[in-house]
């Protein structure tokens, strides 16, 4: 483990924590620039362990609302609502991501141009329903009292616009969109968020119940990953990621404390550009260098 390798697993780190909760596609921007720098991690695990430094970012962040929440379990139906639901929305992604293991990381994460075509596509699918979901915003009162809702292109009525009060089957529909991002480049974060915005949430709620659902979602990938790999990590694998790890937490713990408000003022059309650009530029450098 030389210095060389050090400072390529810091800036991993870096841009894991800079995309892992923007539907731009970490995972793709981490291939993509693992392949351009030549940075080869054993069974391409690096680029999954070091997602925990984001998971722990979100949690504190999160912190004080996961407590309250989880006081209000045995009492409060609404807090039994919210736990069932992100569970219900986790479980697609956990089975499908389990069982199809091997191809994942052997056959799509060494595609590059795979992961160039995937940004590109939902670059423009997130420019398309960025333009069709307007933040025009007005408050409506529905059956559990005071609520939020959101005015939708043409079409008028009632929106999601609390991510802790999804109903359960917006939070299945939200997780079997879930199940596309287990191709490199479509992006967890955007294909979750695209699919609560089709459903009808608004931009601040499906942004956050993406937060809320890339916990177990992550989680589950890290300890299944590490359980599969635990037989191949030398102790130089160990030390990438620890540096890859740090720094992915302390930029994620920036990102997530400004982001939603950046999204509810100026949506997702930014990402969408930015997806455009990055795709464009990796496929022009695949099909030129290789």
């Amino acid at each position: 483990m030389d210095i060389a390798s050090l400072l390529e697993a810091a800036l991993l780190g870096v841009v894991e924590g800079l995309t892992e909760f923007l539907p731009v596609s970490s995972t793709g921007h981490l291939l993509l620039l693992g392949h351009f720098l030549g940075f080869e991690s054993t069974g391409k695990t690096f680029e999954v362990l070091i997602q925990l430094g984001a998971i722990l970012a979100i949690l504190l962040v999160y912190a004080q609302r996961l407590i309250d929440v989880a006081r209000r379990i045995p009492t409060d139906p609404s807090a039994r609502r919210f736990v069932l639901g992100v569970l219900i929305a986790f479980l697609p992604a956990a089975v499908i991501g389990a069982a199809l293991h091997g191809f994942i990381k052997n056959v799509l994460f060494e595609t590059p141009a795979l992961v160039c075509v995937a940004l590109i596509v939902g670059g423009l699918v997130l420019l398309w329903v960025d333009a069709r979901t307007p933040t025009q915003h007005y408050e409506v009162r529905g059956v559990d009292g005071p609520a939020h809702a959101w005015v939708d292109g043409p079409r008028d009525g009632a929106r999601f616009d609390d991510a802790m009060r999804f109903p359960l089957w917006l939070c299945l529909a939200v997780g079997l969109c879930q199940c596309l991002a287990l191709i490199p480049g479509v992006s967890r974060s955007g294909s979750t968020i695209v699919g609560a915005l089709l459903m009808g949430a608004s931009k601040r709620a499906a942004a956050e119940f993406s937060f809320f659902l890339s916990m177990p979602t992550m989680a589950g990938a890290f300890a299944y990953d590490l359980y599969k790999n635990r037989n191949v990590l030398s102790l130089d694998d160990i030390g990438l990621v620890a540096v890859g790890f740090v720094c992915a937490f302390l930029v994620a713990l920036v990102v997530v404390r400004y982001v939603l408000d950046f999204i509810s003022k100026r949506g997702y059309a930014p990402f969408a550009w930015w997806r455009l650009i990055v795709g464009s530029a990796g496929l022009a450098g695949v099909l030129v260098y290789g």
